[in-house]
């Protein structure tokens, strides 16, 4: 009885960390990304299908391929990159989701460097 009873808050804490991932959900439709750089507020809205994503940021739209590593993971590659930088491949990870959102972690391939970020879905 005594270890079903020390048990039991070991079982509580990890079921708090169940972590939803509905990836399939967000790999189509319209999403927006907004976040802070030097304290000032910025947002991306895009539209991803299956294996492309069309960007817009401040009017610019550009265009990248998406090549899906699993159902939480793909590789974002720019179609039309404009310099050195923007020729690196962006490591996508969906880490959890909700209903209309997701948290993910990003980086380029191949460097240990990574950010993270939250994505709500608008259609």
């Amino acid at each position: 009885m005594k270890k079903i009873i020390l048990l039991f808050p070991f079982l509580a804490l990890v079921s708090c960390y169940n972590a939803e991932h509905n990836c399939k959900d967000f790999k189509t439709g319209k999403f927006k990304f907004e976040y802070e750089v030097n304290g000032e507020k910025n947002t991306t809205f895009f539209e991803r299908k299956e294996d492309i994503e069309i960007e817009t940021f401040e009017g610019k739209t550009d265009t990248a391929t998406i090549r899906w590593v699993s159902d939480c993971e793909y590789i974002l590659q720019k179609k039309h990159p404009k310099n050195m930088a923007e020729e690196k491949a962006i490591s996508m990870k969906i880490l959890t989701t909700s209903k209309d959102s997701y948290t993910f972690e990003f980086g380029m391939v191949g460097s240990e460097e990574k950010q993270r970020g939250t994505v709500h879905k608008v259609e």
